[in-house]
């Protein structure tokens, strides 16, 4: 094979010992999950906001955020539950650009995975230990799941992972919920079958052993909008978008029916200010019909310190590098005003 092997990284019980997550916020953990859990299955009425930047580039500007973000959630507490975005591992469509932190700790430095891990677990472990609130990350590479398992409280698993195989087990084996995104062909039957597997038990291979799972009930939908074949972008927030979901979930099999709207990506056509609107029509919706209100559990919203995205290079502190983000100013008049509408 034309690979060339550079290094052996550092498993991730080493990795974990050597940046442990203390008993105390263990403890902590367990409560902020169970809460989680809770909005769900729909014992509580709280909802999830799944919100910081498109990519955590860089962990001063990162952790900034989550200090601003304890905040609000100390004011929306009876509302709202935040969990900070800490996504360290970007798909790349074509295979160029910014890979993420785990890739390049340093975006104008080469490559370097093994610096990669243990930055992405410090920077996972700096925002809880300084927000007290804990993570979400994007499962791009399942293995990698390892090293921040006992830190996160929410994973998702991006349009163009949904399909594969992988990923959908790997789900199944977490403690956490799993939010499945709808294929960027905006496919929804593909979502709910990785739904639906990842609910399952499962033996598969997983890093060099034969390995079990037992299930994950709070595997969920997400809707981020499609592509069609003219590579225009198709919103799927609508109400009657909202309202087609729901029958399909009733037609199926499945457990907790829960759904998470993405403002961003295809939904907003990467319109960083279209989120604002799209997030209040998600709340308007829910209002207007209880079937909606029951299935929609929350919304995702991309959001750093200054408006939209930059060059690498450029250096404007709490700026994205990647896809364009809502400023703080904005983000938190949006989650305060969530809080009076809810």
């Amino acid at each position: 094979m034309s690979i060339k092997y550079v290094e052996e990284l550092p498993g991730p019980d080493d990795i974990k010992k050597e940046f442990p997550l203390s008993s105390d916020y263990i403890s902590k953990k367990a409560i902020f999950d169970k809460e989680i859990s809770d909005i769900l299955q729909g014992k509580s009425n709280k909802f999830l906001v799944i919100i910081g930047p498109c990519s955590a580039d860089n962990e001063d500007s990162v952790c900034d955020y989550a200090a601003r973000l304890a905040k609000v959630q100390e004011k929306v507490r009876d509302k709202l539950l935040l969990i900070p975005r800490i996504y360290t591992n970007k798909p790349r469509t074509t295979g160029d650009g910014y890979k993420g932190m785990l890739h390049q700790p340093d975006p104008e430095k080469k490559p370097n995975i093994h610096e990669g891990i243990v930055a992405i677990r410090r920077m996972h472990l700096k925002v809880i230990e300084e927000s007290e609130l804990f993570t979400a990350d994007e499962m791009l590479y399942p293995e990698n799941l390892s090293y921040l398992d006992d830190l996160m409280s929410y994973i998702s698993v991006g349009a163009r992972s949904v399909e594969n195989q992988h990923h959908r087990l790997t789900a199944s084996g977490c403690d956490v919920p799993v939010g499945m995104k709808n294929p960027t062909s905006g496919d929804l039957t593909v979502m709910l079958n990785s739904i639906y597997a990842a609910q399952q038990a499962h033996d598969f291979i997983f890093r060099g052993y034969s390995a079990q799972t037992t299930g994950n009930p709070l595997s969920h939908a997400i809707l981020r909008g499609a592509v069609d074949k003219n590579a225009l972008n198709i919103p799927n927030y609508h109400y009657e978008d909202l309202e087609h979901l729901y029958s399909l979930y009733m037609e199926r099999d499945l457990k907790n029916p829960a759904l998470i709207v993405d403002a961003n990506h295809a939904n907003s056509n990467k319109k960083h200010m279209e989120q604002i609107r799209i997030v209040k029509e998600v709340l308007h919706s829910r209002r207007y019909s209880k079937d909606i209100e029951n299935l929609v559990k929350g919304v995702m919203i991309e959001s750093y310190i200054e408006a939209g995205n930059q060059k690498i290079g450029e250096h404007i502190y709490g700026k994205s590098i990647t896809d364009p983000c809502l400023d703080w100013n904005n983000s938190e008049k949006l989650l305060l005003e969530m809080a009076e509408i809810l």
